[in-house]
C-alpha cells in the first residue's frame, strides 16, 4: 500500500511543471493516466514520464473529447496546462467535467493564472520569476540577474505547488464529498517561494543590492570557491561554531582576520578564503572537511551526484530502465513509494475504465 493508493489521475500531456507535479503524485502511488496528443509533444522520454500509463487521444475531435470525459467521470483528479479558456472551448473545461463527476479535483497549471491582465499571455519560467520578484536577487554583485535554470518557476513554484494543491483538495473532499478547481500559477508559486526574503526585507536583514547580502553570495562564509583543479567547494558557515570549524579546516587564524560580522572586512575575508581553497583540489578539500561540522561541501555535477556515498547509502538516485534519476521523495515509514517504472502505453480508454469503477458520487447519481 502506498500513500495515494487508489487515487486516479488524468493528466493532459504538457511540458515541465504539469508532468513534474503528476510525477510526484504517481511516485506517491496515484494511478496516473497521461493523455498524449497524436504525434507526441516532441520531448524525449525521461524521469518526468515515469509511473504512468499513457493513451493517445485527439482532443480536437468529438471522439477524443468524449473519451476524455469518460475518463474524467471516473477519475479523482484531472490536470491540464492549457491557456485559460482553451479547455472550455474544446469541450472539457471544469464546468463540464464537474457536472459529469462532482467529486473531481480539476487542477489547472498555468504561468499567469486563470485571471488577471496577463492570464492569456505567453511566458516561460524566467518571466514568471521575474514578475514575482524571485529573479532580481539572484546573481553576483554588479552583474545582471541570473536565472537558476527553470527550477524556481516550473518545478518548485509550478509543479510542486500543483501537487500540494491537489493533495489539499483531495483532503478537503474527504470531508465535503465535493471536488473543486485548483488554480496553480507559476507566478503565484514563485512569489510564495520568496516569503522568507520578504521577512528579511521587513526586518532590515537584507540591506544590500544583488550579491551583497548574507545568503546571495555577498557573505564570504556563504559562497562557492574555486579549487586548484578548477572545481568548486560550497561554504555555508553562518553560525559561529561552523565558522570556527571553517577557519580551522582552512588553517586560518581568526586573530589575523576581520570579524565575521564586520561587512567592511568581507572583501579581505573572501580573498583569504579564495587563496586557501585555490591551493588544493576539490577532493582534497572534501577530505579535509569530512570530519568537521563546518557546513562545507563539494559542488557536484548532476552526473557526479548519484555516486556520492551519502546518496548511495540512502538510495537518493535510482536506475529506471537504464536511466539514472532522482528517487521518489519524501519517504514514508509505513507506506513507502514503489520503485519507479517507465511509462507504458495503453491501447484504449476502455482498457483503463475496466479497472476504474464508478466513484461514489457518480454511482449514486447514476442509480438515482
Amino acid at each position: 500500500m502506498t500513500t495515494l493508493e487508489g487515487v486516479r489521475v488524468v493528466e493532459l500531456a504538457g511540458l515541465a511543471p504539469g508532468p513534474f507535479g503528476c510525477m510526484v503524485l504517481a511516485d506517491l502511488g496515484a494511478d496516473v493516466v497521461r493523455v498524449d496528443r497524436p504525434g507526441g509533444n516532441g520531448v524525449p522520454p525521461g524521469p518526468l514520464d515515469r509511473n504512468r500509463r499513457t493513451v493517445t487521444l485527439d482532443l480536437k475531435t468529438p471522439e477524443g473529447v468524449a473519451d476524455l470525459l469518460r475518463l474524467a467521470a471516473r477519475a479523482d483528479v484531472l490536470v491540464e496546462g492549457f491557456r485559460p479558456g482553451v479547455a472550455d472551448r474544446l469541450g472539457f473545461g471544469p464546468a463540464t467535467c464537474l457536472r459529469a463527476n462532482p467529486r473531481l479535483v480539476y487542477a489547472r497549471m498555468t504561468g499567469w493564472g486563470q485571471d488577471g491582465p496577463l492570464a492569456a499571455r505567453a511566458g516561460h519560467d524566467i518571466d514568471y520569476i521575474a514578475l514575482a520578484g524571485a529573479l532580481d536577487p539572484l546573481g553576483r554583485a554588479g552583474e545582471r540577474p541570473h536565472a537558476p535554470l527553470n527550477l524556481l518557476g516550473d518545478f518548485a513554484g509550478g509543479g510542486l505547488l500543483l501537487a500540494v494543491g491537489v493533495l489539499a483538495a483531495l483532503l478537503e473532499r474527504a470531508r465535503s464529498g465535493r471536488g473543486q478547481v485548483v488554480d496553480a500559477a507559476m507566478v503565484d508559486g514563485s512569489a510564495l517561494l520568496t516569503s522568507f526574503l520578504h521577512g528579511m526585507l521587513a526586518a532590515g536583514a537584507w540591506p544590500g543590492a544583488r550579491g551583497e547580502n548574507l545568503l546571495d553570495g555577498g557573505a564570504p562564509f556563504y559562497d562557492t570557491y574555486e579549487t586548484a583543479d578548477g572545481r568548486f567547494m560550497a561554504v555555508g558557515a553562518l553560525e559561529p561554531a561552523f565558522y570556527r570549524a571553517l577557519l580551522d579546516g582552512l588553517g586560518l587564524d581568526a586573530g589575523n582576520l576581520p570579524q565575521q560580522d564586520d561587512r567592511s572586512g568581507w572583501p579581505a575575508l573572501r580573498a583569504a578564503f579564495a587563496a586557501r581553497f585555490a591551493s588544493r583540489t576539490r577532493d582534497e578539500w572534501t577530505a579535509v572537511f569530512a570530519g568537521r561540522d563546518a557546513c562545507v561541501a563539494p559542488v557536484l555535477s548532476p552526473l557526479e551526484a548519484p555516486a556520492h556515498p551519502h546518496h548511495r547509502a540512502r538510495g537518493t538516485f535510482v536506475d529506471v530502465d537504464g536511466l539514472t534519476q532522482p528517487a521518489p521523495a519524501p519517504r514514508f515509514g509505513r507506506t513507502p513509494a514503489r520503485e519507479p517504472r517507465p511509462p507504458t502505453a495503453v491501447a484504449s480508454v476502455s482498457e483503463i475504465l475496466a479497472g476504474w469503477p464508478q466513484p461514489p458520487a457518480a454511482a449514486a447519481d447514476h442509480h438515482g
